[in-house]
Parts: C-alpha cells; structure tokens; sequence
C-alpha cells in the first residue's frame, strides 16, 4: 500500500472528498513529514502551519456541509517562493526582498486556492531565480542522493514533491527551471504554453522568457493543477484569451497515427551515452503504443539562442531588479550580480537583433510542428550531475550555453513541454527526456506523457 505522502494527488483528492480522509489529517501528516526532514532536505523556504491548517479546518467543514468542493480540494501543494502572498514574506531566494511583504497574491496562487488547495508553504530557489543560490543560503538537496544537484531556481518545488513533502509545487521556468529539477528529481514537470499561465504577482527573471507550471509525481496531477492554473487574467496583457480544455480528461488508448519526430544529432552530440539511450527506450516505447517515430531537423537558431540567451536574460533581469540594483548591490550574491551587471550593459540593437532570431525559430519551430505532433529530446546532456561539478568556478558561456540547449530554446519560443521520469539508471538516479508541443498543445503532451507512464511501471519515489 502506497504511503500517505506519496499517494497521488488525483486519488488523495479523491478520497478527501469522499470523506475517507479529512485535509486536516493529510495537513497534518505532511507538516510532520516537513519537520522531521526538511532540517536536511532545505526545500521550503518558508512553512505555512498556521494558514494550512486553517484552510484544512475551513475545506473539511464545507465537506462536511455539502458546499461544492473544488478539483483540488483539500490537497496540500507548495509553490515557489517568487510568487507573491498577500502578507506574507516573498523573498524569491535573495537577501535584498528577505522583509519585502506583497499586498496582494499572485493569480496562480489564488487560483489553486479557490480550486480547494491547501497552501502548505513556499518552497526555495535560486537567487533571483537565476543560477545558483544566494551564498548564504543552503541550497535544496536531492532526495536521491545530497551529493546531486537538485536542479537550479525551482529546485526546492522539485525535493519538496519528490520527497513526499507536497502533493504538488508551482515551479518556473525561464532557462529550464521546471525541467532541470523535475528531470533530477524524478518528476513530471510542464512547462506551458507562454502566456497559458498568468505571470501576475510573480517577481521576474526575465519577463519574456518566464513561464509558470505544475512539478507533480504523476501525468495526471500535473494536468489538474494546470487546468486549474491556466486561463486568461486581465492583469497579465501577456496571457492569452483561450478556452482551457480538460486536461486531467485522459485515457488509456493506444497512440495509433501519433507522430513523434526526432533529431538524432541534436539530441545526441556531447551527450551521455545513458541520456541518448534514455530517449531510445521512450522512442521504442511509444512505437510499441502504436506511435510513428520520423527523422527531423530542429530549426539551426536554437544554438544561437542558447549562446546568447544571457543577451535576453541579462536586461530583462536588470530590469526587475531596477529597484534594488545597484542601490543595495551589496545584498546580493556575486553570480546575480553579474547577470544584472552584463545586462545593464547589453547594447539595444543586440538585444533586438536576437528577437529577429526569436521570431525565426518560433516560426521554424511551428512549421516543424505542422508535419509531427510532438519532438522528443533529453532534458540535459547527462543524468543528474553532481553537485561539485555544478558548483565548478569554471562554468563559463559555453557551458552554460551547452547545458541550456535542451530548454532555453523552447523559453524563447514559447512552446510547451512535458518532462517524464523513464526509470533510474544502473547507479539509482532518475532518467527522463522531454517532449515539446505546437502551442496551446498541453493536452496532446499529456496523452503521449500519460501514455508512456502507464507503460512504465509504478511510479518510483526515493527513501526518505
């Protein structure tokens, strides 16, 4: 029998609302589960007890009573620590925003709460959401092993969800943030559409590449928490005005006439033999699920883009930060500080003439997605490294550059994916792969996502 805290969020809702369980008995079991591990874990920034379990007392009472119950109701789900809480602290992992105490919430997070959801915390991330975390700030550690990394700015949303210490986290993703953590730690993480999700009380990294979205143990929860999420806000002139399909609709039907395309050079040069195997297995999967696997080519600008993603990032950051930098420079953390710093000095012809790049491999891209329903790639070029090797001071451009191709791309484009867990490897860490879709294509990625899961066994959770 599954445990408490790695149930599903589907069958937890389920039998919270059945009355086989009460929010605050779930509530209360993970705040347990959070004290007794997060001293090590370092997912949550910030535990919210007192309000969890208020709105436990408050969901099981309009059970009780026989009020409408939301799709999510009574569920504990944690989100990231960038997205505004109305009096509460949102620090969005830097010292500089530690008191800075928003006036009102961001859309996501209402939405989830109007959708019956237990708000249990506010998980951490990198500084700024950018690369690595504030120097005194104790990063994230991996549930499957402290000595990997975790994934970069929503890693606390992907240990908190993979240790069993939330049903479900928000995450964002600008360069990859939902999928490096989700790929880590072996979750199921979109990343949608741009504009699918309002930004709306979201503090920015980089206002034109930042997306929000569900990191969830399973196809299914990441398709309730996103049909909850999605739709238009008038306070996001960004989100788009398109109806929101039932996404947790999902069946167990076969893949015939599914057309997936691959591009072997692409998904295979400077990556591990393990990672380009990892795709092989899914591919051979999906042909046994009655899929078509065809050879493609990935539109060329996509290395341009992730070379000179930080022309992007860089002032669109500076510009966040406006409020702060270079006022209270000395709260920050050096690796932030020089984003900001390269940003503040990108000329305005080079950030436009990477838009033009933008506009080509968007429209490549959706050229590409005509003739095949989804691509399918790696997340990153290895398994889950270590943390040593992320931590390196010789991390440079290139390596970033290298690192970012398999997401940063897809940030610019505003195309969806989907990230899959695909089993472990031989040294017990997760395996996954992405698959990216035509725009507003969600529903698609779930089939094939709940598809594949449904082929591949239980789902696997670390031991803690």
């Amino acid at each position: 029998m599954t445990e408490l805290h790695y149930q599903t969020l589907a069958e937890t809702c389920h039998q919270l609302k059945s009355g086989a369980l009460s929010s605050v008995e779930v509530t209360e079991h993970l705040l347990g589960r959070i004290e007794n591990l997060d001293p090590t874990l370092k997912s949550y920034a910030r535990v919210l007890a007192d309000s969890a379990l208020a709105s436990a007392r408050r969901l099981d009472r309009d059970r009780s009573s026989g009020k409408p119950l939301g799709p999510l109701h009574g569920v504990p789900i944690a989100v990231k620590d960038l997205l505004f809480t109305a009096g509460i602290p949102t620090a969005s992992g830097t010292k500089v925003m530690a008191n800075f105490v928003p006036s009102y919430t961001a859309t996501v997070v209402t939405r989830l709460a109007e959708a019956g959801a237990v708000i249990i915390g506010k998980t951490q991330l990198t500084e700024g959401a950018f690369a690595v975390h504030h120097p005194d700030v104790d990063p994230p550690k991996n549930p499957w092993g402290a000595e990997y990394w975790s994934g970069v700015s929503s890693s606390g949303s992907g240990v908190a969800v993979a240790a069993g210490l939330a049903y479900g986290a928000l995450g964002t993703d600008t360069g990859g943030s939902i999928r490096f953590p989700s790929a880590s730690c072996g979750l199921v993480g979109v990343k949608p559409t741009y504009g699918r999700v309002s930004r709306h009380g979201a503090f920015a990294l980089a206002e034109s590449l930042d997306h929000i979205g569900p990191m969830t143990r399973t196809v299914e929860d990441a398709a309730c928490m996103l049909g909850v999420i999605a739709g238009r806000d008038a306070e996001d002139a960004t989100s788009l005005d398109a109806p929101v399909p039932d996404y947790a609709a999902l069946s167990a039907g076969g893949l015939s006439g599914t057309k997936i395309g691959v591009d072997w050079e692409y998904i295979s040069t400077g990556v591990d033999e393990e990672v380009v195997a990892t795709v092989g297995e899914a591919i051979a999967r999906f042909r046994d699920l009655g899929a078509d696997v065809v050879d493609v080519r990935l539109p060329a600008e996509y290395a341009q883009l992730s070379s000179e993603w930080a022309l992007t990032c860089g002032p669109e950051c500076a510009k966040a930060h406006a409020e702060y930098y270079p006022r209270q420079k000395d709260l920050y953390g050096p690796v932030l500080s020089s984003m900001i710093e390269a940003g503040m000095g990108v000329a305005p012809e080079k950030y436009e003439e990477l838009e033009q790049v933008r506009a080509v491999f968007r429209t490549e891209l959706d050229a590409l997605l005509a003739d095949v329903d989804v691509v399918i790639a790696p997340c990153m070029r290895s398994l889950p490294p270590k943390v040593s090797e992320m931590d390196a001071p010789t991390q440079d451009e290139g390596d970033r550059a290298d690192f970012i191709r398999f997401t940063a791309p897809f940030d610019y484009s505003g195309h969806p994916t989907i990230t899959l867990p695909a089993g472990l490897s031989a040294a017990g860490l997760p395996k996954s792969f992405q698959l990216i879709g035509p725009r507003l294509g969600e529903s698609l990625l779930f089939r094939l996502g709940y598809a594949h899961e449904g082929a591949s066994g239980p789902v696997l959770h670390p031991s803690v």
